[in-house]
C-alpha cells in the first residue's frame, strides 16, 4: 500500500479545473465532507507516528498542535484542500443552541457519547420563543483556525469552509424540531419563514466574512435534505424556504471565484433540477447505493455538475479488502472515464469505518491512473 504518501503533490488548481468539468484529471483527487476527530486520531498516532495532541478550551497553543495534525493527515493522505467544517471543536463556526438525546458510542475508536437529533419540539415553538432564542452573531466570528490554515498548509493545498449546518438542518434539527415545525408549517407559516430568514441571513452574513480569505477554493456546505426514497419534506417547501439561501450562498461564491459544493443526504431527485439550474450548485456531494450508486448519478448529471465521493459507507465499512478495491475500481471505471469526478466515502469518514479499509480506497484512487 502506497498511502500515507512520502512525497504528496496537492494540485489544488487542477483539482478545481476538474470539478468544474473544464479539464481532465492527471490523478484521482481525493475529498470528504468530514474525517471524525478520532480517525484524524489514529492515523496521526498508529500510521504517521506523530503524536496527538489534545485541544483545550482556550489554549491556542495545543489548538494549533491540532492543527498541524490535520493538516498533515489531510496532505499525507493525499488531499488537496482541509475541510474542518464545524465539527471541528474550535473552528471559526456560528453556534446555534439547542437540545439533543444523548447515547452511549458503540464505534470501532468510540468518544464518550453520541449525541442524536430530538425530533420532537424543538427550542422555538412560538414568537415569544423567537424573540427569545440567542440568535448567534457573526461579527465577532473568529477566522484564526482558516487563517492558520493559510499560512500552514503545504504548497498547492487548499481550504474547503462550512461555518455550520445546513439551512434544513438547523431549523428542522435544532430550532423547531422536525414535529413541531409540521405543525407549525400550517399553523404559524410566517414564524417558519422568520426561522428560515434568520437561519439563512447568519449564514450568509458569514460566509460573507470568509471572503477574501487566503486559500479558500469555496464553500462545501453541508444540509441534509433527503431520506432513502424521498426529500424529508416537499419540494415545495424546499424551493420556498430553503433553496433560495443555497442559491444565496452560491452567487456569493460565484461572485468571488469561489466554488460552492452541496453535501446533501437522501433522494434529491425532485429537486436536482433546481440545484443546477437555479441554485448553480458546482457539484453534489454524499450518495447511497441504495438510492442512487454514484456511477448512476455520474452518468445522469455528469455533463453538468461535478460529482465528489460516492464510495457507500457501508460497504466501506463491511467488505474485506479485495472485494472492497474492486468494488472502488468499479466506480473509478465508470466514472473517471472524462472528467468531473472527486473521489471520497459516500458520506463522510465516521469513527466506526475500518481506517485500514479507508487507506485502501485512498490507495485504489492513488494507483488507478498510473497502471
Amino acid at each position: 500500500m502506497n498511502i500515507p504518501l512520502k512525497n504528496p503533490a496537492p494540485d489544488v488548481d487542477e483539482l478545481r479545473e476538474v470539478i468544474l468539468r473544464r479539464r481532465k484529471p492527471s490523478r484521482v483527487h481525493v475529498a470528504e465532507l468530514h474525517i471524525d476527530e478520532e480517525v484524524v486520531k489514529y492515523i496521526t498516532e498508529k500510521i504517521l507516528n506523530r503524536k496527538w495532541v489534545e485541544p483545550v478550551p482556550e489554549d491556542r497553543k495545543t489548538q494549533e498542535a491540532c492543527l498541524d495534525n490535520n493538516i498533515e493527515v489531510y496532505y499525507r493522505l493525499g488531499f488537496d484542500c482541509v475541510r474542518l467544517g464545524s465539527a471541528f471543536r474550535f473552528s471559526a463556526n456560528i453556534p446555534f443552541v439547542s437540545f439533543s438525546r444523548v447515547g452511549e458510542d458503540t464505534a470501532n475508536l468510540a468518544r464518550k457519547e453520541r449525541k442524536w437529533t430530538e425530533e420532537g419540539r424543538g427550542v422555538i415553538g412560538s414568537w415569544e420563543d423567537f424573540e427569545k432564542y440567542p440568535w448567534p452573531s457573526v461579527e465577532s466570528l473568529d477566522l484564526w483556525p482558516f487563517e492558520y490554515l493559510s499560512k500552514n498548509l503545504p504548497e498547492g493545498m487548499g481550504i474547503w469552509v462550512c461555518l455550520t449546518q445546513g439551512v434544513l438542518e438547523l431549523v428542522l434539527n435544532k430550532l423547531l424540531g422536525y414535529e413541531s415545525f409540521s405543525f407549525l408549517l400550517y399553523d404559524e407559516p410566517e414564524l417558519v419563514k422568520a426561522v428560515f430568514d434568520r437561519v439563512g441571513q447568519i449564514i450568509y452574513n458569514g460566509y460573507r466574512q470568509v471572503i477574501g480569505l487566503e486559500k479558500v477554493v469555496g464553500f462545501f456546505q453541508g444540509d441534509d435534505m433527503g431520506f432513502k426514497t424521498s426529500t424529508l419534506v416537499s419540494p415545495a417547501v424546499l424551493r420556498e424556504y430553503v433553496l433560495p439561501w443555497h442559491k444565496r450562498f452560491a452567487e456569493l461564491a460565484h461572485e468571488h471565484g469561489l466554488l460552492y459544493v452541496l453535501h446533501s443526504c437522501g433522494n434529491l431527485e425532485a429537486i436536482m433540477e433546481d440545484l443546477i439550474e437555479e441554485v448553480k450548485i458546482d457539484a453534489k456531494h454524499s450518495f447511497e447505493d441504495t438510492i442512487m450508486p454514484v456511477a448512476d448519478f455520474k452518468k445522469k448529471y455528469g455533463n453538468r455538475i461535478g460529482v465528489i465521493g460516492g464510495v457507500d459507507v457501508d460497504k466501506l465499512c463491511r467488505l474485506e479488502e479485495k472485494a472492497l478495491r474492486l468494488y472502488v475500481r468499479n466506480i473509478l471505471d465508470a466514472c473517471m472515464q472524462d472528467t468531473g469526478y472527486v473521489l471520497g466515502s459516500g458520506n463522510s469518514v465516521a469513527n466506526y469505518v475500518p481506517v485500514e479499509n479507508y487507506l485502501v480506497m485512498l490507495d485504489e484512487g492513488l494507483n488507478y491512473l498510473s497502471k
